[in-house]
């Protein structure tokens, strides 16, 4: 598939990709969570925090590049989609598209017939795109955001999606 400036492949992360998924990560976070996540959380999600959680995820990371550069990544964990983040030159663009069927592709590859993710809830782009590519509101909880001295609880939606040809987990 192409991005609105090229192709986009789809590959494991390296450790040489960890700063810019670090750099992407926290730039669509700020996005995504400034004013819809409490303020102990945005305290400890600083570009320090960021660059440490990219370089500790680089196994469950996957990346898109577009010529050559890493244009967005996400991270799958079991049947979880943890994250999924575009940078600011690829939004709108078919990468993010991409990198959801990569990571349902993973899920589905980990055994799981059914694949779920958190979107805050104050979050109405993502809300909207998990649902134009077939995902699933199944309402509200409270998320447990880890941070290095416990979790903070986030407001968010609970998604889902069945998964084709997969045996039930």
């Amino acid at each position: 598939m192409l991005s609105d400036d090229g192709a986009v492949t789809v590959r494991s992360a390296t450790w040489e990709d960890a700063e810019a998924v670090a750099k992407i990560w926290i730039d669509g976070w700020r996005d995504a969570h400034l004013g819809h996540v409490p303020d102990e959380l945005v305290a400890v999600r600083t570009e320090e925090s960021f660059g440490v959680r990219a370089s500790q995820r680089v196994a469950d990371t996957t990346v898109a590049t577009v010529n050559e550069v890493v244009a967005g990544f996400v991270m799958v964990v079991g049947d979880e989609v943890e994250q999924v983040y575009v940078s600011k030159k690829h939004r709108g663009t078919s990468v993010a598209t991409i990198l959801l069927t990569e990571a349902e592709r993973l899920v589905a590859a980990n055994g799981h017939r059914k694949a779920w993710l958190a979107v805050v809830a104050g979050n109405p782009r993502a809300r909207r795109f998990y649902e134009r590519n077939g995902w699933t509101d199944e309402g509200s909880f409270e998320y447990a955001a880890s941070t290095a001295s416990g979790s903070v609880i986030v407001p968010t939606h609970r998604y889902i999606k069945e998964l084709p040809g997969q045996t039930s987990r």
